[in-house]
C-alpha cells in the first residue's frame, strides 16, 4: 500500500492543528457558525439527526492494521453519546420499533471511508491528533469539493487488471487536496479510476469516471466518462475522451471542474451537480472543456502535466509487503489441497467459492470478509472486531487490508496455503459467511436511524430481509444479486445501482419504500452501468420482506438455464415482476384486516 512520506505526515498533523486552532475560535465566540461550518465540513465533520458525524479518509480503500487499531479507539473512546442524547434518540426510534443505534461503533461506506455516528464535536479535535498519528484525516470528506478518489478493491493484484490505478488515484488525491480553485465548487464532486476489464469501481456513476487503457500501440491512456451520478436525477456518465494519454489527466480534470466551476449551477442545490450541466449543455460542454484544456495545455504549457520522474516516485510508494516466509507450492498442488480440504469441510468450501479471489501471484489469494450478518447493521464494526480484525490482517495479510465499495473488508495478501486457517479464525469471530455477492451481502446507508435528511430508515429494512434468507442453499440457487437500500432519494445506499434497489420515501410523514429492478454498478457481465426502474406504488416497511421475496420467487419460476436475475429482468421486462410485488400488497392487506 502508499507509504506516506515525511512531508505527507507533516501535512496531515499540521492540518489536525490548524482543526483545533478552529474548533477553540468556534467554541469561545470568535469564529461565527457560518464560518466553521464549511471548515469542519471539509474536515469531514457533519451535525447529524442525533449528534456529529466523522468521515474519515480511507484513499483508495487501503488500509493498514496500525490504522484499524487507531479506528478501535476512536470507537471505544470517543464513539459514544451524551447520555441525554441517547436516550432521545432511542425513544424517538422505539416508537417506530426495532432499533439501530450502536455506539463504539465505526461503519464502513460505500465510498471506502470510515464513519463515526456518536462524537461530540468537543472531543473533535482531540480524535484528529490521534488519527494523525497514524496517517489518517478527514480531509475533504465533505463539502462542495473534490472528494475522496475511488478504485478497485482489487487494485494491483486482479487477475483482469490493464493498468495498475493506484499511482494515478494517489497523485490525484495529492493535486485535488485543497485545490484553492475547486474548494468551493457549486456541489460534492466524485472521481473513481477503474484500471481492469471489470469495472469494478462504478466509473459510469462519478462526476469523472476514468477506464485506464491501452491503445493498439501500447501506451497507456484514460476513456473518460463525465457526468454521472445518482440522487434525484439518476443520470450515467457520458463520454467525452475516447483516449486521453495518462499524463494529461490533471490537466483535462482541471478542464473538466473549471468549466463547471464556471457554469454550474448554484442557486439550486439539487441542480448544481455536474451531472445537470452536462445533460442540459450536451455537446457545448464537450466542447467547452475541450477549449479549456487547449488553452491549458497550448497557452498555460500544460503546469499538470506529469512527468515520468514524478509518476515514478509516487508509484515507488506502493510498496508490495513483505509476505511471511512460506515455501513456494506448485499451483496445482495448492488447489488439490484446498479442494481436499472443502471435500471435508463443506462450509470452508463455500467460502472459497464466494469470498476468496485469484490473484496475480499464483501462490496468493485475495479474500473477502463479510461484515453482513445478523444483528449488525451493513458494513459497521465494533472495536472489538476492528481489533481482531487488525489481528487477522497482520497474520494472514501483511498488515493491509482493502474497504471495498460493498462495505465489507478485503485482505489482499492471503497465501493459499493458510486460507484454511483464516476461514477457521474469521468463522470464530462471525466474519466468514459465505454470502459476497449474494442477496445479503447487501448495502445500506444508515438512513433515518442516523441521518438528518434520510424519509425512512434503511438498517431493519436490511435486517428483516437479512433475518428471512438464512439459508445458504436458498442464496445459492437465487445466485449473485445486488441489493442495495437507501433512506432518501440522495442515494447514499446506490439503490438507483442495485439489481433491486429499495429506497426510502415520506408519505404524510410516514415511511414507505419504492422498489426498483434491472439497475447495474457496470459491474455484471453486461459492462453497462444502468439506473433500475420502479415497479408499483410504495410499499409499507412491513411489506417489504414480503415483496422482494415475491421477486424473487417469480425469478426463480421464469429463470432459464444458468440466467441470472439481472438478464431475466432484462429478458422478460418488468411486468411479471410488477405483477408479483402487487399479489405480494394484496396478500398483506388481506392479513391486516383479518
Amino acid at each position: 500500500m502508499y507509504q506516506y512520506t515525511e512531508f505527507d505526515r507533516q501535512f496531515v498533523q499540521q492540518r489536525a492543528q490548524q482543526f483545533r486552532d478552529q474548533l477553540t475560535r468556534w467554541q469561545t465566540g470568535k469564529l461565527p457558525e457560518d464560518n466553521f461550518r464549511p471548515l469542519r465540513l471539509q474536515n469531514g465533520w457533519y451535525v447529524q439527526r442525533y449528534a456529529p458525524m466523522l468521515r474519515v479518509a480511507v484513499p483508495y480503500g487501503e488500509i493498514a492494521s496500525r490504522q484499524l487499531r487507531v479506528l478501535a479507539q476512536v470507537a471505544r473512546e470517543y464513539d459514544e453519546p451524551e447520555a441525554a442524547v441517547f436516550k432521545a434518540a432511542m425513544e424517538g426510534q422505539g416508537k417506530l420499533g426495532t432499533t439501530f443505534l450502536p455506539t463504539h461503533c465505526a461503519h464502513f461506506t460505500t465510498r471506502t471511508n470510515v464513519q463515526f455516528n456518536w462524537i461530540p464535536l468537543s472531543k473533535s479535535a482531540d480524535v484528529m491528533d490521534l488519527l494523525a498519528t497514524v496517517d489518517m484525516h478527514g480531509i475533504q470528506t465533505s463539502g462542495n469539493c473534490i472528494r475522496n478518489t475511488t478504485t478497485d478493491a482489487l487494485a494491483g493484484i486482479a487477475v483482469d487488471e490493464i493498468v495498475d490505478p493506484r499511482p494515478y488515484a494517489e497523485i490525484i488525491r495529492q493535486w485535488t487536496t485543497l485545490h484553492p480553485e475547486f474548494a468551493f465548487l457549486p456541489r460534492k464532486f466524485k472521481i473513481a479510476i477503474s484500471g481492469a476489464k471489470d469495472d469494478r469501481a462504478a466509473t459510469g456513476w462519478h462526476d469523472v469516471g476514468l477506464h485506464l487503457l491501452k491503445n493498439e500501440q501500447g501506451e497507456i491512456g484514460f476513456k473518460v466518462f463525465v457526468g454521472g451520478g445518482m440522487g434525484r436525477t439518476p443520470v450515467i456518465g457520458t463520454v467525452i475522451r475516447e483516449f486521453l494519454p495518462w499524463n494529461q489527466i490533471m490537466n483535462y480534470i482541471e478542464a473538466i471542474v473549471r468549466v463547471y466551476n464556471e457554469h454550474g449551477r448554484r442557486d439550486n442545490k439539487y441542480k448544481a451537480r455536474i451531472k445537470i450541466l452536462v445533460k442540459a449543455e450536451g455537446q457545448q460542454y464537450i466542447d467547452d472543456v475541450e477549449e479549456e484544456y487547449r488553452q491549458i495545455v497550448e497557452i498555460d504549457g500544460g503546469p499538470h502535466t506529469i512527468p515520468q520522474a514524478e509518476f515514478d516516485r509516487v508509484a515507488a510508494c506502493f510498496v508490495t509487503p513483505k509476505l511471511a516466509d512460506i515455501a513456494d507450492v506448485a499451483p496445482a498442488a495448492l488447489q488439490a489441497s484446498l479442494n481436499a480440504l472443502a471435500a471435508e469441510h463443506v462450509m470452508f468450501g463455500r467460502w472459497l467459492q464466494r469470498n476468496v479471489h485469484p490473484h496475480q501471484n499464483p501462490q496468493l489469494r485475495a479474500v473477502t470478509l463479510s461484515f453482513k450478518r445478523p444483528g449488525q447493521s451493513p458494513g459497521d464494526a465494533t472495536s472489538e472486531q476492528l481489533i481482531a480484525l487488525a489481528d487477522l490482517v497482520d497474520k494472514y495479510s501483511a498488515g493491509e487490508a482493502r474497504v471495498t465499495h460493498d462495505q465489507n473488508v478485503l485482505l489482499p495478501w492471503v497465501h493459499a496455503s493458510r486460507l484454511f486457517a483464516l476461514w477457521q479464525e474469521a468463522k470464530a469471530l462471525g466474519l466468514a459467511s459465505a454470502n459476497v455477492q449474494l442477496l445479503t451481502d447487501m448495502i445500506a446507508c444508515p438512513g433515518g436511524d442516523f441521518c438528518a435528511l434520510a424519509n425512512a430508515r434503511s438498517l431493519p429494512i436490511a435486517e428483516a430481509i437479512t433475518q428471512r434468507y438464512q439459508d445458504l442453499d436458498e442464496l445459492d440457487d437465487i445466485g449473485e444479486i445486488d441489493l442495495h437500500i437507501s433512506g432518501c432519494i440522495n442515494s447514499c445506499g446506490h439503490h438507483h445501482s442495485g439489481h433491486i434497489g429499495i429506497l426510502g420515501v415520506d408519505k404524510d410523514g410516514k415511511e414507505w419504500y419504492q422498489v426498483t429492478l434491472g439497475g447495474s454498478d457496470g459491474s455484471d457481465l453486461s459492462g453497462a452501468a444502468v439506473a433500475g426502474k420502479v415497479i408499483g406504488p410504495s410499499f409499507s416497511a412491513a411489506e417489504v420482506p414480503d415483496v422482494i421475496e415475491a421477486v424473487l420467487s417469480t425469478y426463480r419460476d421464469l429463470r432459464e438455464s444458468g440466467e441470472t436475475f439481472q438478464n431475466t429482468v432484462r429478458r422478460t421486462g418488468l411486468d411479471p415482476f410488477k405483477e408479483a410485488a402487487k399479489q405480494a400488497r394484496h396478500k398483506d392487506e388481506t392479513l391486516a384486516t383479518a
